[in-house]
């Protein structure tokens, strides 16, 4: 059954938990499909895990069409919702809705993910009154995290915690249909998920919010960085060092190929070649 918009919504009101991966590629996104995942992430984190960048922020707009584009031909049943990247709608209403558009018409997004609260309400708003559904994103943004000094946990003061509030009231208003909270204490993400209607989804945010999202390479082990609220649900990263290793090995010792992995000819063929 497809996911859409309206799932989500339906999600939170009937206290269904909504879950969400990054995926980059057809693969992934096939088997994301296959587990029966809600909603998957073509995340600016594309950057730092797959094409070796030194932060999300190096990311273009065509990293993004070309990442959501080949996410899209693996994708049956998820919603597919795109990431904004670094200066692709800071600048103003316009070039959002330009940039939005393109991530829909070429990356087949079927919704758009940006960073901020309060400051970047007109944009979501825009972005929505031009029919592309928003996902917004607020606590840690990875985009600003040098105006924060550095990946830190978000809102554990009154007036951060007040600020976090503040941009959720706020992103709801300007017409987000879910909203990604990152970093924040488990009880002010909750918090905040009781006082909205849209869906929250935690990342590192605790379990009360309506679902969650995960890099795929952090819950895979694939990552040399494991962050505390990553949980590895399987050791894909060390089994495929073993498979590539085994791989070496049998190849070096010429038992890879064996006579189960290679073609044959008739001997009369080869004998009219020598």
């Amino acid at each position: 059954m497809k996911n859409t918009v309206s799932t989500f919504l339906s999600m939170k009101e009937e206290g269904t938990k909504i879950t969400m991966l990054t995926a980059y590629d057809t693969v992934t996104a096939r088997l994301i499909n296959q587990a029966g995942i809600n909603a998957i992430l073509v995340g600016d984190s594309v950057g730092n895990n797959a094409l070796g960048y030194e932060s999300t922020n190096q990311v273009t707009m065509d990293d993004m069409v070309h990442h959501c584009a080949a996410v899209a031909r693996g994708n049956d049943s998820c919603l597919l919702v795109c990431d904004m990247p670094f200066l692709s709608y800071e600048t103003s209403d316009r070039d959002a809705v330009l940039n939005a558009g393109r991530l829909v018409r070429e990356g087949h997004a079927q919704a758009v993910k940006l960073e901020g609260g309060v400051e970047v309400a007109s944009r979501i708003k825009a972005i929505t009154d031009a029919g592309i559904p928003v996902c917004a994103h607020i606590g840690l943004t990875p985009q600003s995290a040098n105006a924060f000094g550095g990946f830190k946990v978000q809102g554990k003061s009154e007036e951060g915690a007040r600020k976090l509030i503040e941009d959720a009231l706020a992103v709801q208003e300007a017409g987000a249909f879910a909203v990604v909270i990152e970093c924040v204490p488990a009880k002010l993400a909750s918090l905040v998920s009781s006082k909205l209607a849209i869906p929250t989804i935690g990342i590192g945010a605790g379990a009360g919010c309506d679902g969650q999202v995960l890099v795929y390479f952090d819950m895979l082990a694939m990552a040399d960085f494991k962050p505390k609220f990553v949980k590895q649900f399987a050791q894909v990263g060390q089994m495929m060092v073993d498979a590539f290793k085994a791989y070496d090995e049998e190849v070096k010792a010429g038992t890879f190929p064996g006579e189960e992995h290679t073609f044959g000819i008739k001997d009369e063929i080869m004998e009219k070649l020598y």
